[in-house]
Formats: structure tokens, sequence, C-alpha cells
């Protein structure tokens, strides 16, 4: 069975989905209509949700407003890999016209399947994504998020495609060879993840031309947290407008939710596929809009992978709606609750570091956080690495002294921190980078 039709779906209005222009009642109405279905289908055709729904004495039918919601069990990551392979689909294996999966760098990799509905609904959102972060129909689109099981890769090529858009499969790494192809071929628009941006910029200093010369005027960039002083730095290094765009393979892969290029305040959530909510990390509590807590997911239409309050870990708040009123908008993720650094009693982020090091006149964005153990205190150390026109004349040690004090000022931790000149510090060569080294003894 088919989840239910929205009135709206598939028609056009002044360039958009015409549900961008639906009202917040309209979008809340289909949510209900659709997380009814959703939560019926799950319980019927996938074992472990009607398990754990039994568990805690509810049924599909007990959901009768979108606060009922907040009654059902969450699904966690776990019980993903418990189900390993193909536990948690709601079709026959039969009926999947595609799987994906993580890396599995972890244990057993997490498994997740589409039917053909699943890949054209995935297609849509994903050209929805694209045409709000300034994209259009026949422009070319570089595609640098790696292919294959990950779905960046394939996610990104379908939506462009389903956009009209000219797509260039490039793939991850190789990076000479995407200078190269981004020199010669003139693409309006890259997709990559933000780390590896910054590789691709070196790439163009190697290659001895100017990255603002380059044809690409829309970056569309996620698969892992990024601050707005990134955005800034490869802005102001392409001459390009960088936006953000948001998934994870359990909810669907990218195209959950997308900043508009005409405001950069925040990502849309396509709420008439999946529904949000913020919950207190440690007691599950649902919170009200506007307050920070962890990031939520229940499917509406998904066929094959129905996931029902998913545990995403990311760290943001849900605000109102602006360029598209009737969706509500996600705060940039800049944190996860797993990627969370507990040094001597203060909680610590990544993304705190780098927005220290890029309000520098001389740090790139290229870091890594290394975590040692000295007796029984945790020790961190940052190494940073400098410009390349800012190499001739600093005073390393000078200025790591005046960042670590800058670093206690702000975050409230000390730190050891070494300045590594240009390519000093390791490259993100495929897929997301590898920001925390963790050394400290296990146990």
């Amino acid at each position: 069975m088919a989840p239910p039709a929205a009135a709206f779906d598939r028609k056009i209005v002044d360039g958009l989905d015409a549900v961008e222009r639906a009202s917040r009642d309209q979008i809340q109405a289909l949510q209900r209509e659709r997380l009814a279905w959703s939560l019926r289908h799950a319980y019927e055709n996938v074992p472990f949700y009607r398990k754990t729904f039994d568990e805690a004495g509810l049924h599909p039918s007990d959901f009768r407003e979108l606060s009922d919601l907040a009654k059902f069990p969450f699904t966690m990551k776990n019980d993903l890999r418990d189900n390993y392979p193909f536990g948690l689909f709601a079709v026959p294996r039969e009926k999947l016209a595609r799987v994906h999966g993580s890396s599995g760098t972890t244990g057993k990799p997490i498994v997740v399947g589409y039917t053909q509905a699943d890949v054209d609904m995935w297609a849509d959102v994903m050209a929805r994504s694209i045409r709000a972060a300034g994209v259009r129909p026949g422009m070319m689109v570089h595609v640098a998020y790696g292919y294959g099981l990950f779905t960046g890769g394939l996610g990104a090529h379908y939506g462009a495609e389903r956009l009209g858009c000219t797509v260039v499969p490039m793939s991850g790494g190789m990076t000479e060879r995407q200078v190269q192809l981004i020199h010669d071929f003139r693409p309006d628009a890259i997709m990559v993840t933000p780390s590896y941006m910054l590789t691709i910029l070196d790439g163009f200093a190697a290659a001895g031309l100017d990255p603002r010369e380059s044809s690409l005027r829309f970056g569309i960039f996620g698969a892992e947290p990024w601050t707005n002083a990134m955005r800034e730095e490869i802005e102001r290094a392409f001459g390009l407008d960088a936006t953000d765009i948001y998934g994870l393979s359990e909810v669907i892969g990218p195209g959950v939710a997308q900043e508009c290029v005409e405001t950069k305040d925040g990502l849309h959530i396509w709420e008439d596929h999946f529904l949000p909510e913020i919950i207190d990390p440690t007691t599950g509590a649902v919170l009200p809009d506007g307050e920070k807590g962890e990031l939520v997911f229940t499917s509406l239409t998904k066929e094959a992978f129905p996931i029902i309050r998913y545990r995403t870990r990311d760290l943001t708040r849900l605000m109102p709606g602006t360029a598209r009123p009737g969706m509500r908008r996600m705060e940039k993720v800049t944190g996860r609750s797993d990627d969370m650094i507990n040094l001597r009693g203060v909680n610590v982020f990544p993304t705190q570091i780098e927005e220290i090091l890029l309000a520098t006149p001389f740090c790139s964005g290229h870091y890594q956080i290394e975590l040692t153990r000295d007796g029984r205190l945790d020790e961190m150390t940052v190494h940073a690495e400098v410009r390349e026109d800012r190499v001739v004349g600093l005073d390393r040690e000078a200025s790591a002294k005046e960042l670590v004090r800058h670093i206690k000022n702000m975050i409230g931790v000390t730190t050891r921190l070494v300045l590594h000149p240009p390519g000093g510090v390791e490259r993100t060569v495929v897929g997301k980078a590898k920001r925390i080294v963790d050394h400290r003894p296990k146990g």
C-alpha cells in the first residue's frame, strides 16, 4: 500500500514544488495523514516495530494527533545493526530497487533499502534541494561525493538529473583530476563534503590556478558538520554561494533538508516526507521549537525502510520557515552528541575549535584534534595548518601560544596546539574528514 498522496504533489507553482508554497496548516494536515500510514506500515510489515510497539503497549491506532508520536519508542543505530542485513525492511527483498549502506568501520554496516517509489521520492527531494541552492535546469553539476554504497554520490546524481542538469559523476579522490575537469568542463555547481572542498582548493593552488576564476557559482556541501566560518572561507576562496545540505542514510540519504540560497539562515526540512523532533539527549523528552537538543526523524512516505523516531545524535534546534514558510528550518548542525569531547569536565565540539582557527588570519580549515592520556588526565592537542600565504614571517611558536590562550578564554579548556606548514595535516581524500584521533586507552 502506497503512502497517501498530497493534492499538490508534483505540481509546480512559480518554479517551485507546490508543497514549498503550502501553509503550515496544510503541511501539518498532510503529516497527520502520512504519519498514520507510516506507523501502520511499519507495524504491519516490520517485526521489530511490531515488537517494540507491543512492548510499549501501543498500536498505530493510538496515533491521532502529531503530538501522539512522542508516545512511540525510539529507534537507535544499534537496532539497525542488530537487524542486519534486511531485518528492518517492510517489503520483500525482491521488491527492492536498490540497497545502500554505511562504511561499517565500527562493525557491521547499516543497510538501507529503496523501492522504485522510494528512489523516485529521493530524486524529487534532491532536485528540490539542488534548486533551493540556486542551481537551475541546464546547468552543469560536478558531483564529488563518493559513489557506491555511500548515499551521497548517487543521491546527488539522481537529484541533479531529475532537475534537468548535466551531471559530471566524478566521485571522490583524484584531486588533480577534479581540478582539471572543473577547469576544462566549467561546471556551474559542485556537490562535495566541505573538508574535501578545501582539498580541491589546495589542488587549485598546486596547479597554479586562481579558484576565483573558476566557473563554479554554487556549492552544496554536506555529510559532515561545518561552521559558518568555513562557509565564509570557501565562498571567499571560490567566489561562489555555499549552502548546507543535510541527510543520513537511515532516513533517505542527502536531501532531508537544505539551505535556501536566498537566505542561508538554516536548512528547510522537507516536512512532507520527513517529520522532525528535538529531544533532550539525556531524558528523551520532546523539546519545544527553538530549544537545542538531539534531532529525531520519522519517515512519512518510505515504503522499503520506514524509520520511526530515529535518534540521529545530531544537535540542533527547530525554527519557523522563512524562504519556505510552511516548512520548519533546522539550525546548521555543528556537533553530534557522540562527537562531543569531555575534557576534564568541559564539553568540547570540534566545530568550536574550527571557528577559532578560521577566525585567525593565518590558519586554514585543515585541522585535527588528538586525544591522549597523561596518567589520569586527558590531554588534547590541536594540529592546525598555516595558510600558504602566511608561512613567511609567521612566528609559529608565539602564534600557537596566543591560540592556546584564546581557546582557553573561549571554550574553557587548556590544550596544546601545533602549527604545521601547508600540507602538514592529514587530508580528506574521499568522504568525511577525520577530525578526532583518540589515542586514549580503552576501557
